[in-house]
């Protein structure tokens, strides 16, 4: 149950249209619904202005079906689906009309919202090879209602890429760094930019980067001011991170 859905009731019980006793029925329907395998969050967007995300790696297609029928069902209107394979994708797709990034593995059922975050977020790579997390973190912003801005292959091997872009940089609202290797985006783009950094460490790297320690570490370990980080590949939460930030 979204915010909007408890001010209609609110409008309708003010009007004369709906009873207090019918306002009441459907406020105190259960805040999530048991289906057995799983149990739906329906009362998250209303406490924390963003709906449930379905996790997909792990579920099987038909679950998957289940619980988006059931969100939709209820009156959700975007459904986001996070590490979703292209097998998976494609049963979807056969009950459900969904944009699909193979890329970032990562679908919406129904509408993306209109951007309404107070500016726009800016998602730059350190390499090609990190554009499957940077993919993730896009989408997932974008169905939260943001612009977004992508500065892809922008790393320090080439450092000049990055300074052609400072205008982009400069006008950013909130930034996602995104680098594998030993992750020393994030930290330049912590000292050139005035606005929250938000940075992510990739398993991109040869042996001694271990599947993105060395990134998550260098990160962590930041001279920068203003840079937090999240989990290694997890370009999900730092769509999500942005997003707060760009509405707040």
């Amino acid at each position: 149950m979204s915010s909007n859905h408890v001010m209609r009731i609110l409008e309708e019980v003010k009007d004369g249209s709906l009873s207090i006793d019918d306002a009441f029925l459907k406020l105190k329907q259960t805040p999530f619904e048991d289906m057995g395998f799983v149990k739906i969050d329906h009362h998250r967007a209303l406490r924390q202005g963003a709906s449930e995300v379905i996790y997909g790696e792990g579920k099987t297609a038909q679950q998957i079906i289940e619980i988006a029928s059931a969100m939709l069902k209820h009156g959700q209107k975007t459904v986001l689906i996070t590490r979703l394979s292209y097998e998976a994708a494609a049963s979807v797709r056969q009950h459900h009309t969904m944009y699909y990034n193979e890329a970032g593995r990562i679908g919406v059922i129904g509408s993306f919202p209109k951007a309404d975050g107070k500016g726009k977020i800016v998602i730059a790579t350190g390499g090609t090879s990190d554009i499957p997390v940077a993919e993730e973190a896009a989408v997932t912003a974008e169905a939260l209602g943001n612009q977004v801005t992508k500065l892809y292959d922008v790393g320090v091997a080439g450092i000049h890429r990055l300074f052609s872009q400072l205008d982009e940089i400069m006008s950013a609202n909130v930034i996602i760094a995104i680098a594998g290797m030993e992750g020393a985006l994030a930290s330049v783009i912590g000292g050139i930019a005035d606005c929250p950094v938000i940075a992510v460490p990739t398993s991109v790297g040869y042996g001694a980067a271990f599947h993105g320690v060395a990134a998550l570490l260098s990160m962590l370990n930041s001279c920068a001011s203003g840079i937090s980080v999240v989990n290694i590949d997890n370009g999900f939460g730092a769509g999500y991170l942005a997003s707060m930030i760009n509405h707040r």
